[in-house]
């Protein structure tokens, strides 16, 4: 098939959230699609969309939705043909797209570590009993309160820097962060650590960018074959099916980590329970083309380690 290339006057037109983060996001889509097709960056038209996720900061996630509320606006929109791709954080996606969405090119991990910030401390290890900690992240809390119940964690929603600008007004005495975000940002002084996997083992998808299209869009989906990442691809096929069958949201404390190991996928997973007094982790290893079978294999073995009832929420 002849790929049609966009120009100047019929642009290829980026949707993203309007974020500095998400636009870095955004620019390195657009970067990376004009050095495949040696093509000008006005060829190109970034288009910022306002989700609920970005005007409701008052409220936990949890309550008024989760993480659909970052992508509903984007793909009604190209959905529509308002735009024609979408650049995601891929923690922040649901595991099923909208009917005639089709989300299958990623580009190169980052580090999915999680960024541990502070004005007064180092570390986890460090902070006295009582610390406030900021996060909206039901992951970590949960992580968290699992590893130090004697810390007391406190709501930290919005972007990096509204996140950066409470600590700095002491809302909390530390708070995380990606590691991915900060290094796309050229913020990675910012972290006063990275936080090791094996203490905080990181969100699904943690570190990875997603470019979403119409399914039946097949031109853009030649060009963005160009700059999809293939090792990323097969490790977010394992984290995103372990996913599904733990039918994850932002209600429910998940972590899965795949890395590659020559011709075989490793995958590690923990699920949580909410108040943090129960973590429960395994990990399996699969060769490659097995990776979304993997991921399905290890959710249904910690679900019926966990039991019925394991998310719900303790008052």
């Amino acid at each position: 098939m002849k790929l049609t290339l966009p120009s100047p006057d019929v642009p290829l037109k980026i949707g993203t959230r309007g974020s500095p983060l998400a636009l870095a996001q955004a620019y390195e889509t657009r970067q990376r699609l004009c050095q495949a097709f040696d093509l000008d960056e006005s060829a190109f038209e970034i288009i910022v969309i306002k989700t609920t996720g970005d005007k409701v900061l008052d409220r936990p996630l949890k309550e008024i939705g989760g993480k659909g509320l970052f992508t509903r606006e984007i793909e009604e929109d190209m959905l529509s043909g308002k735009i024609d791709i979408a650049v995601h954080s891929m923690k922040d996606m649901p595991v099923l797209q909208p009917v005639g969405l089709l989300l299958d090119t990623y580009l190169p991990r980052e580090d999915v570590r999680d960024a541990f910030v502070s004005h007064s401390f180092e570390g986890i290890s460090e902070l006295p009993a009582g610390t406030l900690v900021g996060t909206s992240s039901l992951r970590r809390k949960a992580q968290l309160q699992n590893k130090r119940p004697d810390l007391t964690v406190v709501e930290f929603r919005g972007n990096v820097q509204t996140r950066l600008k409470k600590l700095e007004d002491g809302v909390a005495s530390c708070t995380f962060l990606a590691m991915a975000g900060l290094n796309r940002l050229d913020m990675t002084h910012v972290a006063k650590s990275a936080v090791a996997v094996e203490d905080m083992l990181p969100a699904v998808a943690q570190g990875a960018i997603g470019i979403e299209r119409r399914e039946n869009d097949l031109n853009t989906a030649g060009l963005l074959e160009a700059i999809h990442d293939i090792p990323t691809g097969q490790r977010l096929s394992a984290e995103r099916a372990f996913l599904k069958e733990l039918d994850g949201s932002c209600e429910t404390p998940i972590a899965g980590l795949a890395e590659l190991q020559g011709g075989q996928i490793h995958l590690r997973g923990e699920v949580l329970r909410p108040d943090g007094s129960e973590a429960i982790n395994d990990h399996v290893t699969a060769p490659i083309e097995d990776a979304a079978i993997l991921g399905q294999e290890l959710a249904k073995k910690l679900l019926s380690e966990a039991g019925e009832g394991f998310f719900d929420w303790r008052e």
